[in-house]
């Protein structure tokens, strides 16, 4: 899936192709958490959203569904991981398995997940407070809290 972009792509360029995975689980009925994969020279690696309720399968978050979808890398060392909200132990710990170097991070006033684990492993964490991504989730969490809760382990 690998696809050129702009090497001098911008952090708001990276989070519009995570944010519109997640706009795209949104309108699925899904929790709108998108995320994307990218190489250091702005190459889009892997681009994917949160889909457990679509697929029914809990093990498909937006992280884990970018990743999967980049494929195989050689190294992950310099790839930057962007997500619409902070990242839960379960990413957090795909994040740090594979090294991924860094992490952008949408929002996390919503869900404040495991960056400060990441940061302290070395991982770059720039969490950006984008309010498309907050309006996003907040829209979400009025429509399915059920489903939200669940999400997040408070069931």
């Amino acid at each position: 899936m690998t696809a050129s972009i702009d090497p001098y792509l911008s952090t708001e360029a990276m989070l519009e192709v995570a944010l519109n995975e997640a706009r795209l689980g949104f309108g699925e009925g899904g929790v709108p958490v998108g995320a994307a994969l990218f190489a250091s020279d702005g190459t889009l690696l892997g681009r994917g959203r949160n889909r457990r309720v679509q697929n029914d399968d809990p093990s498909v978050h937006g992280e884990t569904d970018a990743f999967r979808r980049a494929g195989r890398q050689r190294d992950y060392r310099s790839t930057i991981m962007v997500t619409t909200l902070s990242p839960c132990w379960y990413c957090a710990g795909l994040i740090r398995q594979f090294g991924i170097g860094k992490v952008i991070i949408g929002e996390a006033r919503h869900f404040e997940g495991r960056h400060d684990w990441l940061a302290e492993a070395g991982v770059a964490i720039e969490v950006l407070d984008d309010e498309r991504c907050f309006d996003l989730m907040t829209r979400f969490i009025g429509r399915s809290p059920d489903v939200w809760k669940e999400d997040i382990g408070e069931v």
